[in-house]
């Protein structure tokens, strides 16, 4: 498998790993602290008590004098009480004058320099004699005129050997919370997950035959309302496509079904007898007529498929609009005449950008409907008009019957009749104002229909070019 093939983590693995991370840095960063806390705290201890046992022996100086014997006497005494601590006094000359029984201290007084005026945690020097390790302070002592070292010490075997049980404990402490924390939170997780395990086994069960169902966003928490609602609105789409698409299936059938019908039907009844040549014409040109019929339903059916999928593509030129519809004009006047209908352009509209043959067609589809509802006599009108700096429209208008309100939303969808009882003969095949709409919509464009005192306008707004 590819690297680029790999499936990213689950969102419970991803939560899992974020969450340990932080849990495993917080207890890091805890028991640090627990543990500079305590070291800090026998610190500050070992620095009172030494500074204690600095004191005490000064006195015992200062009181012994100048006498030795009094000193030899004084000294051992200084401390006494104290358990675990040890002191050396050297005079002026470097000589010992007193070292506490048990520990050799004779080569602290280098370990400790300089010697400190005060004694506290953050001046305390930790070192090793033989198998004890020591924790002291070195201080100059100015009594009577002579100058004393004192080396004040605590052997730290208590405070290490507790500071390791201390540790131990701690961690282990760290690392069974870390796992209750995890267990917890990974039951966190799954239990979390549990609405869109739900919500996955309700999105499962939606077939093709249910896409009516649609699920309530108030029965699932508010992270995953955003998520119902974009899916009824996409089962929503669903259902309207596909319905759409059934009834386009179904009108495809009965459209086809007629001409074919009729091409049989006309066949069969030319072989059923012999006839003269002029009654072959004749029915080979009515077989014709049903065959033109059929091809031009057939690649409207082709057109609007590419409008489906995004292949119309217009090729962008400047157009005047004006000057189109006039040739249209010219064109559709034959008709016109022999229908008693005039045709009539109100308004001037600045250039636009678009397919020539694109849009003729669909005005030409407009043209053709107008003129076919438009009782004798009457006039079929065309405006332009710049609506504002960013759009122009173009209408047709036709007096006739209205369309009634219901039927307007649907009066540009494919194989839609106002009044289905009237035959296509007359009609077509009802893909003309579904060009239309696909062709504006290709431009960036969009389209509206009104009907109202017995007038129906069909407009067409374009974004404008200039």
């Amino acid at each position: 498998m590819k690297l680029t093939d790999r499936q990213p983590l689950s969102l419970a693995t991803r939560v899992m790993v974020f969450v340990g991370l932080a849990i495993g840095l917080s207890l890091v960063l805890i028991g640090n602290l627990v543990l500079n806390a305590v070291e800090r705290h026998f610190a500050e201890q070992d620095a009172g008590e030494l500074a204690v046992m600095t004191e005490a022996v000064v006195k015992a100086l200062r009181n012994a004098g100048d006498d030795p014997i009094r000193l030899r006497e004084a000294l051992p005494y200084a401390i006494s009480g104290h358990h675990g601590v040890y002191f050396q006094v050297l005079d002026g000359q470097g000589e010992v004058l007193y070292g506490t029984p048990g520990a050799d201290l004779s080569h602290a007084a280098s370990i400790l320099t300089p010697p400190v005026t005060e004694i506290h945690a953050g001046n305390l020097q930790t070192w090793q004699e033989n198998d004890k390790i020591f924790r002291g302070v070195l201080t100059q002592n100015d009594i009577m005129g002579r100058s004393y070292s004192v080396t004040t010490a605590i052997d730290m075997g208590f405070h290490l050997q507790f500071l390791r049980r201390f540790r131990h404990n701690l961690w282990l402490i760290m690392s069974l919370t870390g796992a209750i924390t995890l267990l917890a939170a990974w039951y966190g997780v799954h239990q979390a997950h549990a609405p869109l395990r739900g919500l996955s086994d309700r999105m499962g069960d939606i077939q093709a035959d249910r896409l009516h169902v649609r699920l309530d966003p108030f029965s699932i928490p508010s992270e995953l309302q955003g998520l119902v609602i974009a899916f009824n609105h996409m089962i929503g789409r669903l259902e309207d496509s596909f319905t759409r698409l059934s009834n386009f299936s179904a009108d495809i059938a009965h459209e086809l079904r007629t001409p074919l019908t009729n091409l049989i039907t006309q066949t069969q009844v030319g072989l059923g007898k012999a006839r003269a040549p002029e009654e072959y014409r004749e029915l080979l040109y009515s077989n014709l007529e049903e065959q033109e019929r059929l091809a031009k339903m057939v690649n409207d059916m082709l057109w609007l498929a590419k409008s489906d999928h995004g292949l119309l593509k217009p090729v962008q030129v400047p157009l005047n609009l004006a000057s189109e519809i006039n040739e249209l004009f010219d064109f559709f006047e034959a008709l016109a005449e022999e229908r008693q209908i005039r045709l009539a352009l109100e308004g001037q509209a600045p250039t636009i950008q678009g397919d020539r043959a694109m849009l003729r067609r669909a005005i030409s589809n407009l043209l053709s409907n107008a003129i076919r509802h438009t009782p004798s006599g009457e006039k079929v009108l065309v405006r332009l008009a710049r609506l504002s700096d960013h759009e122009v429209s173009l209408s047709v208008q036709n007096s006739g019957s209205e369309i009634p309100t219901e039927h307007l939303p649907n009066i540009f969808d494919r194989f839609y009749r106002v009044d289905p009882s009237r035959t296509r003969q007359s009609e077509g095949a009802g893909l003309g104002l579904a060009i239309v709409r696909s062709i504006v919509e290709a431009h960036g464009g969009r389209v509206e229909a009104a009907s109202a005192r017995n007038k129906t306008t069909f407009t067409l707004f374009f974004p404008d070019a200039t």
